[in-house]
């Protein structure tokens, strides 16, 4: 898989009242471009190990693929509260972040213009939200809290992809109520819940301190191989559609 770069994004952050110092991490695919960019929004845990694992997958799909450290300026401890409200509120610096993030992808000569989205728990909060800046072209979210005012937030938004855990308790229902959202907004989507899966079944390796992991599985929390699988075909069939068809002037 291409590896990742460190980039700097802060004369991009910083000038639109983002983040005062701002770096992300840059996977490029193999071979000739141009390709079509994706932001990735991580989840609360931040710009980990496994969050990169997903920036590599997408970038070996043929994605330029960008993910802002959200928590770069004063680290998770000073910015994970101040962060997760802004997922939940729609307002805050890590949207400015996140709009710097896909500014740098389309500068970029090998980026072909159109860019998506994609978010993972907290990140997919962002994802949603963002999906209805006007400034996406599709957007992935994945068991993100639902915008509280979906009709307003989603109004105009691109087309989203969206994968929910029915064993995810925090998210009952959270599926069938943004699937029906975006049915009466008329917004082009594909959501799904998977019933045997809770929250970050996508991970590829359970998250936090060993000794908490059978804690974790009762709670219906990490990896469901067989769920990421038809997640991952459903993200991949959908971006193909909205992003790599899709002609930017």
């Amino acid at each position: 898989m291409p590896d990742p770069i460190s980039v700097t994004l802060t004369h991009l952050s910083a000038p639109v009242g983002g983040s005062k110092r701002l770096t992300g991490h840059l996977v490029r695919p193999d071979g000739p471009g141009p390709w079509p960019g994706v932001v990735v929004a991580h989840e609360v845990m931040g710009a980990n190990d496994e969050m990169l694992r997903q920036a590599r997958r997408l970038a070996s799909a043929g994605y330029l693929t960008l993910m802002p450290d959200l928590y770069t300026d004063g680290g998770a401890r000073r910015c994970l509260i101040p962060t997760m409200r802004a997922a939940l509120s729609g307002h805050g610096r890590a949207y400015q972040d996140i709009a710097a993030a896909r500014t740098y992808l389309v500068d970029d000569p090998d980026c072909t213009g159109a860019v998506g989205i994609i978010g993972f728990c907290m990140g997919g909060s962002f994802a949603l939200m963002a999906a209805g800046s006007g400034i996406f072209d599709a957007a992935s979210a994945n068991y993100g809290q639902l915008p509280k005012d979906m009709d307003q937030a989603l109004a105009d938004a691109c087309p989203i992809v969206a994968s929910y855990g029915g064993r995810d308790r925090p998210l009952k229902g959270a599926a069938a109520k943004l699937d029906s959202a975006l049915d009466r907004l008329g917004v082009v989507h594909d959501v799904k819940e998977y019933p045997q899966a809770g929250h970050a079944f996508l991970n590829d390796e359970q998250f936090g301190p060993r000794l908490l992991h059978p804690l974790y599985r009762v709670a219906g929390f990490g990896p469901v191989p067989e769920a990421s699988v038809d997640a991952w075909l459903r993200i991949e069939a959908f971006f193909d559609t909205h992003l790599k068809h899709t002609t930017k002037a």
